[in-house]
């Protein structure tokens, strides 16, 4: 079954509130998870070129799509301008790029990945400096990236454009200066992170929010173990109150942490490559928090950032970077 609930966009457009995140996944296993996906009913799909999967992904559109089992305008397809990419002249290279590679012709929401700008050698990798830290683009400049994202909407190359990880003041910023108006914000969101401040902006000027890491991101350790980050990270499915909610509800706490998401007016990409898991994340249309039960989970904002881009070490000096982290305190 479908998902059947929709956030509308300030330009009409309506974005399914549950899809699908595919960070950190193999090309097989994007493969089979977009598939058992798709068989679940999920029709919003989160991708990046960052996340090297868009090809796989594509496979899997191109052979629902020619085989009729769905139509393109069922979908609801995300991709981003990579953090390398922040420039006015590479937008349109890049989003045909991800075009390209996911077989299609135009994508749903198309976001500025993050509001920092990270240097790459000729041959696609970080540039690194004399301390060994990542070189960024200090001449970051939103308005004229934005003028250029907006000449994508005109062109036919997506329908919605938005932003993902900008702040309160980053967005006003953008509003003051836009003829289109973003119609999403992708932030890191959940009961340990609510950035109501953020997410209450967001819809005092109609521009909806997207969540990721809904669940937590136990990948997110992987990930930093690999640039040499100890870091302990908590388990949102083993907090007590949420374990209490979802056992009065028969539900797991998965299900009773996207549910909250869902009431507070957010949509969640919960990235999962297990088929069961996926059909679960889905399944949060057939019970209801109690008011009682939102405000309990909204009492447990801890502000604890999972993805606190510190993997990416020598970015915290770009003067759009905003997040705190081990290295900007």
């Amino acid at each position: 079954m479908a998902c059947k609930k929709f956030l509308t966009f300030n330009n009409g457009e309506k974005m399914p509130v549950i899809g699908i995140g595919t960070w950190q996944a193999s090309d097989e296993e994007i493969e089979s998870a977009i598939d058992a996906a798709l068989e679940a009913g999920y029709r919003h799909i989160d991708t990046a070129p960052v996340y090297d999967n868009e090809k796989a992904i594509g496979r899997v559109l191109k052979r629902w799509l020619d085989s009729g089992k769905v139509k393109r305008e069922e979908l609801f397809i995300v991709t981003k301008v990579p953090p390398v990419s922040n420039r006015p002249h590479e937008v349109e290279p890049n989003i045909r790029k991800s075009l390209s590679d996911l077989e299609l012709e135009y994508v749903d929401l198309y976001l500025v990945h993050t509001p920092f700008t990270i240097n790459i050698n000729e041959d696609g990798s970080f540039k690194l400096d004399k301390d060994g830290l990542m070189e960024v683009d200090v001449t970051t400049d939103h308005a004229a990236i934005w003028v250029a994202m907006e000449a994508l909407v005109e062109k036919g190359l997506t329908k919605s454009i938005g932003i993902s990880n900008f702040s309160k003041d980053q967005l006003a910023r953008l509003l003051k200066n836009c003829k289109i108006r973003p119609a999403n914000n992708q932030i890191e969101h959940h009961v340990y992170l609510q950035q109501r401040d953020l997410v209450d902006f967001c819809k005092s000027e109609n521009v909806t929010v997207t969540a990721y890491s809904p669940l937590g991101s136990k990948g997110i350790a992987k990930f930093n173990s690999g640039a040499g980050i100890v870091r302990d990270l908590p388990d949102l499915m083993d907090i007590p109150e949420v374990k209490e909610v979802a056992a009065a509800h028969g539900k797991t706490p998965a299900q009773v942490l996207l549910r909250w998401i869902i009431d507070t007016g957010v949509s969640a990409i919960p990235k999962s490559t297990n088929p069961d898991r996926l059909k679960q994340n889905l399944n949060v249309f057939d019970f209801e928090l109690t008011a009682k039960e939102v405000a309990k989970l909204s009492s447990l904002d801890q502000n604890i950032r999972i993805c606190d881009f510190a993997f990416f070490h020598g970015v915290e000096r770009h003067p759009e970077f905003t997040f705190k982290n081990q290295y900007t305190n």
